[in-house]
């Protein structure tokens, strides 16, 4: 995808270069290249179980220690 700002007659540089930003800014190009540069990658079985198996341990620990916890 291409973007294409020709220079008008009598145009100032500086007026070029804020209509090229606006186009730019307009065709979300820049949010498309942000979006892949920080992606995450998925994660792999092992640790979507492991993080299932944490979070189980740590709901049966919860629950644990507010039974051991003295009355209000």
């Amino acid at each position: 995808m291409a973007l294409e700002v020709k220079k008008k007659d009598k145009e100032s540089s500086q007026n070029l270069v804020h209509r090229f930003t606006k186009v730019v800014r307009q065709s979300g190009v820049l949010l498309q290249v942000r979006g892949k540069q920080f992606r995450k990658r998925p994660k792999s079985a092992l640790a979507k179980k492991r993080s299932a198996i944490r979070r189980v341990i740590l709901k049966a620990e919860k629950i644990r220690t507010e039974k051991m916890s003295k009355p209000k």
